[in-house]
Formats: C-alpha cells, structure tokens, sequence
C-alpha cells in the first residue's frame, strides 16, 4: 500500500536511549500507517540493543555520541536529516494506539490549519492516580485549534505542546530557525515563536498515545528544577501568556478536588507534599538562571546537558 497521492512526505523522528524494550511497541504503529512515513530512531549511543532493534523492526537509524545529546539540537539534527514536508516528534514510551494515530496527527497540517499539532496522552494501562491524573487535565477529551489570539482565554496553555508526540511543518520550522539546544522543554522555544508568526497549534484528541510515569519526589524536583530554569531563560517568548503560575495552582486544585469528590482522602497528603516539592523545583529552578554552574548540574535531572557546549 502506498500514501494516497498529493499526500505530503512525512518523518518520524523517535529520540531514544536505552530504549528497546519500548520499540515494538512504539514503532509497528508508524511503520504500518498508511501514509508510508520515513521512521527515523535517533539513538544516543546506548548499548542495549536499541538500534539493532530498530533496524529490524524496519526503521532507519542514526546514532550520536551521548555528550552530544540535547532536546533541541538532537530534534534540529532529526528533521534536517529526514528532510519531510512534515516531521513528527515523538518519544519510544510514547505508545501509538493503532496505525490511524499519525494520519489524525497530521491532518490538521495538512488541511493547513495549523503548522503544529500533538496527540493526546493517555496514561498506561495499570497506571496510579498521580500519572493518569495528569494526563486527564492537560489531554481533554475535546480537540483544540489555538493561536496567539487565545492567550487571554486559555492563558499560558496556549502555548502547550508535548514533543512526546507531536508534528510540525518543516517549512514554518525554517521560518523561526528550527529547533534551538535547549535544557529541556523545546517545544516552549519553538510554538510561541510560531504563534508569534501567526501560524496556530492544533490539540488533536483523536491522536491517542499511550504514555505516563511514576516519579520519585527527588525526580519530581529535579524535573520542574529543569523547566523553571528553562521557561525563567525564555520568559519573554511565553509573556502574552502570563504566569505558568496560574495554571499549575489551578492543576493542584483540580487534582484535590478530584480526590475529594471521589473519596480518596487517602492520598491528600502526598498530593500535598508532591505539588510542593514541584513547586519547590520550578522556583529554585527559575532563581538560578546566574548560579554557578556546579549548582545547576547537581540539582538538574540532565546530565549530559551540563557536559555539552550548551550547559557549559
């Protein structure tokens, strides 16, 4: 079966490490589309069989020193080497639901409605409440089309997209320079610039991806240690949004309404202490933007960042 005529070329770019065990489960959905994409695995030099796994499941593969990893320039390197109308961006945990999933991402840019688009997340089969909760809050269950127009509704939301699985036209890429090397959080670099450029960003609710995770408080911090020092770096992009303050206590307060009405009480104090230790994280995070360079390695969850010419 071949991509129906006029259909634009598409790349799937997977960033991996260590990644085997997730990519029969990953890939078949993407190399099964009808639209017949290029599936590139982009591995960072792991030696657990993840390329060779790739390779023979039927993707392309290409490899990259470790200390050369980092979420924006590795992406900018994925989708100039793929060189599609369209590339997607997605992660190996990132479980495609069926091989309809990239034709519903995809459509939306397409029909040139919007220059990016990202799958729903659902949280994995078994999953607790602390991973699927926060799913069902930033997923709804409604499709979105978004612009810069939308910023005094939806606040900063506006911006939201999760490179976990989502798609761009390349073309509106080139316009703002690609993707930049980033600590974490590429996709708060590159939607608001597109939105400033007046191109809009598509939620698509019927691109369902299975993908969710359980972390310890200490991960917890590190984690929003990294986005609050990486959205303190381009606040100015993300301003017309207002503060991500605002939508993290209105996520704490629907999660403990949610336990209330649902008569979990049982799981209010480390709902309690987990938001303030995420809290914690993101402002320490947003306060050493000018601290020395041994504090931010220790407290940030990126290791290889801070050995790269970006976090040096």
């Amino acid at each position: 079966m071949t991509a129906p005529p006029g259909t634009p070329a598409i790349g799937v770019a997977v960033i991996t490490h260590a990644a085997r065990r997730h990519l029969s489960r990953c890939l078949p959905p993407y190399l099964g589309s009808p639209l017949k994409p290029r599936v590139m695995v982009v591995n960072s030099s792991s030696d657990d069989g993840t390329v060779e796994e790739a390779a023979r499941l039927g993707a392309e593969t290409l490899v990259i020193p470790r200390r050369e990893f980092n979420h924006g320039s590795t992406r900018e390197l994925a989708r100039k080497r793929l060189g599609t109308d369209i590339v997607v961006m997605t992660t190996p945990d990132a479980y495609p639901e069926d091989e309809e999933t990239l034709g519903a991402l995809v459509a939306p840019l397409i029909e040139g409605r919007a220059a990016v688009s990202y799958a729903r997340q659902i949280a994995h089969e078994g999953a607790d409440f602390f991973e699927a909760f926060p799913r069902e809050f930033n997923y709804p269950a409604v499709s979105q089309l978004r612009g810069m127009d939308d910023a005094a509704k939806y606040g900063v939301y506006t911006f939201f997209c999760s490179d976990s699985c989502s798609a761009y036209v390349n073309a509106a890429l080139d316009e703002i320079g690609g993707f930049r090397p980033v600590l974490t959080n590429e996709e708060a670099v590159v939607v608001p610039m597109l939105l400033g450029r007046g191109h809009k960003i598509a939620y698509v609710a019927e691109a369902r991806v299975r993908h969710s995770h359980r972390y310890s408080l200490a991960k917890e911090f590190r984690r929003y240690f990294d986005t609050g020092l990486a959205r303190r770096q381009c606040r100015d992009l993300l301003k017309e949004g207002g503060p991500d303050e605002k939508r993290g206590a209105g996520f704490v307060g629907a999660m403990l309404r949610d336990l209330l009405r649902t008569g979990r009480l049982h799981l209010v104090p480390y709902a309690v202490v987990q938001s303030g230790v995420k809290w914690l994280g993101y402002r320490t995070g947003v306060m050493s933007v000018g601290a020395p360079l041994w504090l931010k390695r220790s407290l940030s969850a990126q290791d290889f960042y801070w050995r790269s010419g970006p976090g040096r």
